[in-house]
Parts: C-alpha cells; structure tokens; sequence
C-alpha cells in the first residue's frame, strides 16, 4: 500500500506538543516499514519552511524524510492540472491542498492521511484518512498512581 502523508500528519509527528501528535504518531509508526510513505513536493517544502522559523529542528525534518519516506512526489503538468480541477470544483480548496491531493491522486496512492476534514470531501480515488486532534484547553492531566 502506498499511504501519502500531509503536512499536518509530519508535523503532528515530528512535534509532541502539536494537538495532531498522538494520532500521527501512532498511525505513521503503524505504517512505517511496512508500507511505502510517500509526500508531496508540496508538504517537503512546507516542512522545511517550518524548520527554517523554528517549527521544527532542522535535523529532525531531513532525518524523517530521509529516514521514513520512501519518495518525494513532484508537481508536473498533469498533477497541475488535476489541482486546478479540484480547486475549482472545492472553491474553499486551498492550492497546496488542492497540489498534494492531486499528487496522491495522479500518482495512485492508496491513502492520503491528513488532519483536514474538508479533505475527504474532495472525491479522490484515494482513500483520505483524517487525523484526530487531542482535545485542548481544558484537558486534566492524567492521575498519578501509586504501586
């Protein structure tokens, strides 16, 4: 199976403190080695953009796409125009979603995992897996137990 990661599933695993960590965490080390992970050209850049302003540390994102992904998928023509296809039909699409939606789409990926929930709208052959967010603000920490 080949399973398309989104910005949000990298990040919410490369951070313990991002309200996606949890779930992205559990679902990537589930898939790791035993599918192929592959991104977007798209969320590469957006993840080093967060490293290079602090997000993230540098060494962390290029040690997870190195170590991890099996492949960066670039934009050409056609995944070009299938996201100006999906951006026009999903108006609220924005075009980095609507280029990493293609990708998965034009390059046959089995899943895409994201945190958007707008995502599994779109109609992609793809199966889209959203993300659950922990729940934030109120949250109790947990009871300390005594052996």
């Amino acid at each position: 199976m080949v399973a398309l990661l989104d910005s949000v599933a990298v990040a919410g695993f490369l951070d313990r403190d991002d309200a996606f960590h949890a779930a992205a965490d559990a679902r990537i080390r589930q898939l790791a080695g035993r599918d192929l992970l592959v991104v977007s050209v798209i969320t590469y850049a957006e993840l080093l953009t967060g490293a290079g302003v602090g997000h993230h540390e540098q060494e962390a994102v290029r040690g997870f796409f190195e170590q991890i992904i099996e492949e960066v998928l670039g934009v050409d023509r056609v995944v070009a125009e299938r996201a100006a296809q999906l951006r026009s039909q999903h108006l609220s699409l924005r075009m980095p979603d609507a280029l990493i939606l293609a990708t998965a789409d034009i390059h046959h990926a089995d899943l895409v995992i994201t945190g958007d929930e707008r995502w599994s709208a779109v109609g992609i052959s793809p199966q889209v897996e959203v993300l659950t967010a922990a729940p934030t603000g109120d949250q109790q920490p947990p009871e300390e137990t005594s052996d």
